[in-house]
Protein backbone atom coordinates (compact mmCIF):
# COMPACT_ATOMS: atom_id res chain seq x y z
CA UNK A 1 0.00 0.00 0.00
CA UNK A 2 1.49 3.54 -0.95
CA UNK A 3 2.24 6.50 1.68
CA UNK A 4 -0.58 8.46 1.70
CA UNK A 5 0.78 12.15 1.79
CA UNK A 6 -2.03 15.08 2.29
CA UNK A 7 -0.91 18.11 -0.12
CA UNK A 8 -2.30 21.15 1.01
CA UNK A 9 -2.91 23.50 -2.26
CA UNK A 10 -1.94 21.20 -4.55
CA UNK A 11 -3.72 22.11 -7.19
CA UNK A 12 -1.68 25.36 -7.26
CA UNK A 13 0.82 25.38 -9.80
CA UNK A 14 4.43 24.13 -8.11
CA UNK A 15 1.78 21.73 -5.81
CA UNK A 16 0.27 20.60 -8.38
CA UNK A 17 3.73 19.73 -10.10
CA UNK A 18 4.57 18.00 -6.55
CA UNK A 19 1.55 16.08 -7.32
CA UNK A 20 3.41 15.07 -10.46
CA UNK A 21 6.27 13.95 -8.54
CA UNK A 22 4.80 11.97 -5.82
CA UNK A 23 3.24 9.60 -7.84
CA UNK A 24 6.09 8.69 -10.14
CA UNK A 25 7.95 8.32 -6.87
CA UNK A 26 4.86 6.04 -5.83
CA UNK A 27 3.30 7.64 -3.22
CA UNK A 28 -0.22 8.33 -2.81
CA UNK A 29 -1.13 11.97 -2.62
CA UNK A 30 -4.51 13.20 -1.37
CA UNK A 31 -4.58 16.81 -2.49
CA UNK A 32 -7.38 19.85 -0.82
CA UNK A 33 -7.44 23.12 -2.00
CA UNK A 34 -10.06 25.98 -2.01
CA UNK A 35 -9.58 27.48 -5.45
CA UNK A 36 -7.71 30.20 -4.22
CA UNK A 37 -5.11 30.19 -6.46
CA UNK A 38 -6.43 27.50 -8.56
CA UNK A 39 -8.95 27.19 -11.16
CA UNK A 40 -12.15 24.82 -11.23
CA UNK A 41 -12.28 21.70 -13.92
CA UNK A 42 -14.70 19.38 -14.80
CA UNK A 43 -16.71 17.68 -12.01
CA UNK A 44 -15.64 20.28 -8.87
CA UNK A 45 -11.55 19.25 -9.36
CA UNK A 46 -9.06 21.68 -10.31
CA UNK A 47 -8.04 22.12 -14.15
CA UNK A 48 -4.37 21.41 -13.03
CA UNK A 49 -5.17 17.81 -11.44
CA UNK A 50 -7.94 16.97 -14.20
CA UNK A 51 -4.82 16.98 -16.54
CA UNK A 52 -2.47 14.86 -14.59
CA UNK A 53 -4.86 12.28 -14.04
CA UNK A 54 -5.34 12.17 -17.95
CA UNK A 55 -1.00 12.63 -18.88
CA UNK A 56 -0.78 9.91 -16.09
CA UNK A 57 -3.91 7.60 -16.45
CA UNK A 58 -4.59 7.49 -12.91
CA UNK A 59 -7.24 8.95 -10.82
CA UNK A 60 -5.65 11.38 -7.97
CA UNK A 61 -8.48 11.83 -4.74
CA UNK A 62 -9.21 15.95 -4.28
CA UNK A 63 -11.16 17.89 -1.64
CA UNK A 64 -12.62 20.97 -2.07
CA UNK A 65 -10.86 22.33 1.33
CA UNK A 66 -10.37 25.61 3.01
CA UNK A 67 -7.99 24.79 5.96
CA UNK A 68 -9.78 27.63 8.19
CA UNK A 69 -12.53 25.33 8.11
CA UNK A 70 -11.50 23.31 11.24
CA UNK A 71 -13.71 19.89 11.29
CA UNK A 72 -13.66 19.76 7.45
CA UNK A 73 -10.03 19.24 8.12
CA UNK A 74 -10.61 16.80 11.62
CA UNK A 75 -13.25 14.75 9.34
CA UNK A 76 -10.77 14.52 6.34
CA UNK A 77 -7.87 13.27 9.15
CA UNK A 78 -10.64 10.52 10.43
CA UNK A 79 -11.43 9.02 7.27
CA UNK A 80 -7.24 9.01 5.96
CA UNK A 81 -3.76 7.67 8.05
CA UNK A 82 -1.70 10.14 6.20
CA UNK A 83 2.28 9.05 6.45
CA UNK A 84 2.97 12.96 5.85
CA UNK A 85 2.07 16.23 4.78
CA UNK A 86 3.44 18.64 2.23
CA UNK A 87 1.88 22.48 2.68
CA UNK A 88 1.41 24.53 -0.21
CA UNK A 89 -1.77 26.27 0.60
CA UNK A 90 -1.64 30.04 1.43
CA UNK A 91 -1.87 33.61 0.06
CA UNK A 92 1.26 34.12 -1.82
CA UNK A 93 1.86 37.90 -3.56
CA UNK A 94 4.26 39.92 -1.73
CA UNK A 95 2.26 43.72 -3.19
CA UNK A 96 -0.95 41.95 -1.81
CA UNK A 97 0.09 41.18 1.20
CA UNK A 98 1.27 45.16 1.77
CA UNK A 99 -1.73 45.88 1.31
CA UNK A 100 -4.06 43.44 2.68
CA UNK A 101 -1.80 42.40 5.57
CA UNK A 102 -5.13 41.37 7.96
CA UNK A 103 -6.20 38.84 5.14
CA UNK A 104 -2.66 37.26 4.87
CA UNK A 105 -2.44 36.73 8.41
CA UNK A 106 -5.16 35.03 8.90
CA UNK A 107 -5.50 32.86 6.33
CA UNK A 108 -1.76 31.91 6.01
CA UNK A 109 -1.36 31.67 10.16
CA UNK A 110 -4.82 30.45 11.33
CA UNK A 111 -5.06 27.71 8.20
CA UNK A 112 -1.17 26.34 10.06
CA UNK A 113 -2.03 26.40 12.92
CA UNK A 114 -5.72 24.21 11.85
CA UNK A 115 -3.22 21.82 10.12
CA UNK A 116 -0.71 21.63 13.32
CA UNK A 117 -3.03 21.30 15.60
CA UNK A 118 -5.08 18.17 13.63
CA UNK A 119 -1.71 16.46 12.60
CA UNK A 120 -1.04 16.49 16.48
CA UNK A 121 -4.24 15.22 17.24
CA UNK A 122 -4.05 12.69 14.57
CA UNK A 123 -0.67 11.76 15.48
CA UNK A 124 0.91 12.64 12.03
CA UNK A 125 4.15 14.06 12.76
CA UNK A 126 6.11 14.65 9.21
CA UNK A 127 5.88 18.12 7.62
CA UNK A 128 7.58 19.34 4.70
CA UNK A 129 6.62 22.70 4.51
CA UNK A 130 7.19 24.83 1.53
CA UNK A 131 8.47 28.21 2.56
CA UNK A 132 9.91 31.31 0.97
CA UNK A 133 13.22 33.14 0.54
CA UNK A 134 11.33 36.25 1.72
CA UNK A 135 11.83 35.07 5.48
CA UNK A 136 15.74 36.41 4.87
CA UNK A 137 14.29 39.76 3.87
CA UNK A 138 16.71 42.29 2.42
CA UNK A 139 19.95 39.63 2.34
CA UNK A 140 23.20 40.83 4.76
CA UNK A 141 25.33 38.31 2.18
CA UNK A 142 24.92 36.10 -1.18
CA UNK A 143 24.48 34.13 -1.76
CA UNK A 144 21.76 33.02 1.10
CA UNK A 145 22.77 29.90 2.99
CA UNK A 146 20.74 28.04 5.98
CA UNK A 147 22.54 29.96 8.69
CA UNK A 148 21.88 33.51 7.30
CA UNK A 149 19.68 35.39 10.00
CA UNK A 150 15.64 35.25 9.19
CA UNK A 151 13.29 37.41 10.35
CA UNK A 152 13.94 40.85 9.33
CA UNK A 153 11.34 40.68 6.46
CA UNK A 154 10.17 43.17 4.63
CA UNK A 155 6.55 42.63 4.03
CA UNK A 156 3.77 40.55 5.59
CA UNK A 157 3.74 37.70 3.02
CA UNK A 158 7.44 37.30 4.45
CA UNK A 159 6.62 37.28 7.77
CA UNK A 160 3.64 34.55 7.99
CA UNK A 161 6.17 32.19 6.25
CA UNK A 162 9.07 33.50 8.82
CA UNK A 163 6.02 33.25 11.71
CA UNK A 164 5.09 29.73 10.39
CA UNK A 165 8.63 28.62 10.04
CA UNK A 166 8.95 29.21 14.09
CA UNK A 167 5.36 27.21 14.90
CA UNK A 168 6.78 24.37 12.88
CA UNK A 169 10.39 24.82 15.04
CA UNK A 170 8.48 25.21 18.44
CA UNK A 171 5.81 22.25 17.91
CA UNK A 172 8.49 20.03 16.99
CA UNK A 173 10.72 20.67 20.11
CA UNK A 174 7.32 20.39 22.00
CA UNK A 175 6.74 17.13 20.82
CA UNK A 176 10.47 15.74 20.43
CA UNK A 177 9.91 13.97 17.56
CA UNK A 178 10.86 14.63 13.40
CA UNK A 179 9.30 16.28 11.08
CA UNK A 180 1.04 36.49 -23.35
CA UNK A 181 -2.46 38.51 -22.01
CA UNK A 182 -0.50 41.45 -20.69
CA UNK A 183 -0.41 44.65 -23.11
CA UNK A 184 2.85 45.25 -21.45
CA UNK A 185 4.82 43.61 -18.80
CA UNK A 186 5.77 45.52 -15.81
CA UNK A 187 9.40 46.06 -14.56
CA UNK A 188 8.51 47.38 -11.00
CA UNK A 189 12.04 49.80 -10.20
CA UNK A 190 15.01 49.70 -12.09
CA UNK A 191 17.10 51.88 -10.46
CA UNK A 192 18.17 49.18 -7.61
CA UNK A 193 21.79 48.19 -6.82
CA UNK A 194 22.12 45.24 -9.30
CA UNK A 195 23.47 44.75 -13.01
CA UNK A 196 21.04 46.64 -14.79
CA UNK A 197 19.15 47.83 -12.05
CA UNK A 198 15.89 45.58 -11.84
CA UNK A 199 15.55 42.62 -9.24
CA UNK A 200 17.53 39.89 -9.26
CA UNK A 201 16.61 36.84 -7.97
CA UNK A 202 17.04 32.80 -8.18
CA UNK A 203 14.71 31.63 -10.37
CA UNK A 204 14.05 28.06 -10.63
CA UNK A 205 12.49 25.65 -12.79
CA UNK A 206 8.91 23.92 -11.23
CA UNK A 207 10.04 20.62 -11.65
CA UNK A 208 13.38 21.12 -9.99
CA UNK A 209 11.60 22.63 -7.20
CA UNK A 210 8.81 20.30 -6.88
CA UNK A 211 11.86 17.27 -6.99
CA UNK A 212 13.51 19.00 -4.06
CA UNK A 213 10.26 18.94 -1.79
CA UNK A 214 10.20 14.76 -2.55
CA UNK A 215 13.82 14.74 -1.86
CA UNK A 216 12.86 16.71 1.48
CA UNK A 217 10.00 13.93 2.06
CA UNK A 218 12.44 11.12 1.76
CA UNK A 219 14.77 12.52 4.12
CA UNK A 220 11.94 12.18 6.88
CA UNK A 221 13.00 8.21 7.06
CA UNK A 222 16.36 9.24 8.95
CA UNK A 223 14.21 11.20 11.87
CA UNK A 224 16.32 14.37 10.97
CA UNK A 225 14.37 16.93 13.13
CA UNK A 226 12.92 20.23 11.82
CA UNK A 227 15.38 21.36 9.06
CA UNK A 228 15.56 23.87 6.68
CA UNK A 229 17.10 23.42 2.71
CA UNK A 230 17.35 26.23 0.33
CA UNK A 231 16.30 25.08 -2.75
CA UNK A 232 17.74 27.54 -5.87
CA UNK A 233 20.27 27.08 -8.79
CA UNK A 234 22.12 29.54 -6.59
CA UNK A 235 22.68 32.00 -9.34
CA UNK A 236 21.16 35.42 -9.86
CA UNK A 237 19.34 36.28 -12.63
CA UNK A 238 17.83 40.09 -13.46
CA UNK A 239 14.18 40.89 -14.39
CA UNK A 240 15.51 42.01 -17.33
CA UNK A 241 17.85 38.74 -18.23
CA UNK A 242 14.99 37.16 -17.94
CA UNK A 243 12.43 38.98 -20.09
CA UNK A 244 15.62 38.47 -22.47
CA UNK A 245 15.23 34.90 -21.90
CA UNK A 246 11.98 34.66 -22.81
CA UNK A 247 12.47 36.38 -25.78
CA UNK A 248 15.19 34.78 -27.60
CA UNK A 249 13.31 30.94 -26.66
CA UNK A 250 9.44 32.52 -28.05
CA UNK A 251 11.26 34.58 -31.12
CA UNK A 252 8.95 37.38 -29.93
CA UNK A 253 9.66 40.81 -28.71
CA UNK A 254 8.30 41.49 -25.45
CA UNK A 255 7.30 44.43 -24.45
CA UNK A 256 7.53 46.51 -21.42
CA UNK A 257 7.42 49.79 -18.59
CA UNK A 258 9.55 50.66 -16.13
CA UNK A 259 6.99 50.76 -13.28
CA UNK A 260 7.45 52.34 -9.35
CA UNK A 261 9.32 50.28 -7.05
CA UNK A 262 6.43 47.56 -4.74
CA UNK A 263 6.53 47.77 -0.75
CA UNK A 264 8.11 45.60 0.30
CA UNK A 265 10.58 44.16 -2.75
CA UNK A 266 14.63 44.02 -2.15
CA UNK A 267 17.17 43.99 -4.71
CA UNK A 268 18.75 40.90 -5.18
CA UNK A 269 18.02 37.55 -3.09
CA UNK A 270 19.76 34.03 -4.72
CA UNK A 271 20.27 30.42 -3.08
CA UNK A 272 23.51 28.95 -1.64
CA UNK A 273 21.88 25.65 -2.28
CA UNK A 274 25.18 23.74 -1.22
CA UNK A 275 23.49 21.78 1.83
CA UNK A 276 20.68 20.36 0.03
CA UNK A 277 23.26 18.77 -2.42
CA UNK A 278 24.63 17.35 0.50
CA UNK A 279 22.24 16.19 2.53
CA UNK A 280 19.55 15.84 0.18
CA UNK A 281 21.41 14.40 -2.81
CA UNK A 282 19.18 17.12 -4.50
CA UNK A 283 20.82 19.28 -7.31
CA UNK A 284 18.99 22.02 -10.17
CA UNK A 285 18.68 20.33 -13.56
CA UNK A 286 17.94 23.21 -15.75
CA UNK A 287 19.44 26.48 -16.45
CA UNK A 288 17.35 29.93 -17.32
CA UNK A 289 17.08 28.87 -21.08
CA UNK A 290 15.48 25.63 -20.48
CA UNK A 291 12.60 27.24 -17.94
CA UNK A 292 12.16 29.87 -20.08
CA UNK A 293 11.37 27.51 -23.31
CA UNK A 294 9.24 25.03 -20.86
CA UNK A 295 7.41 27.84 -19.54
CA UNK A 296 6.63 29.27 -23.03
CA UNK A 297 5.50 26.07 -24.69
CA UNK A 298 3.30 25.40 -21.55
CA UNK A 299 2.05 29.17 -22.27
CA UNK A 300 1.81 28.88 -25.77
CA UNK A 301 -0.52 25.95 -25.16
CA UNK A 302 -2.73 27.47 -22.40
CA UNK A 303 -3.17 31.41 -23.55
CA UNK A 304 -5.59 31.84 -20.44
CA UNK A 305 -3.58 29.45 -18.02
CA UNK A 306 -5.79 26.79 -17.36
CA UNK A 307 -8.78 28.24 -17.53
CA UNK A 308 -10.67 28.17 -20.80
CA UNK A 309 -12.42 31.41 -20.62
CA UNK A 310 -10.81 34.69 -23.04
CA UNK A 311 -10.82 38.21 -21.75
CA UNK A 312 -12.38 40.52 -23.01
Amino acid sequence: MSQQVLVTGGGGYIGSHCVVELIEAGYHPVVVDNFSNAVQGECNVPESLRRIETFLDTKIEFHKLDLLDRPGLEKLFEQHSFYAVMHFAGLKAVGESVEQPLRYYRVNLTGTINLLEVMQAYRVHNLVFSSSATVYGDPQHLPIDEQHPAGGCTNPYGKTKFFIEEMIRDQCKAEKVAVGRRKLLNVFGNDYDTVDGTGVRDYIHVVDLAKGHIAALRKLKDNCGCKVYNLGTGTGYSVLQMVNAMEKVSGKEIPYKIAPRRNGDIASCYADPRLAETELGWKASFGLERMCEDLWRWQSQNPTGFSNRTEQ
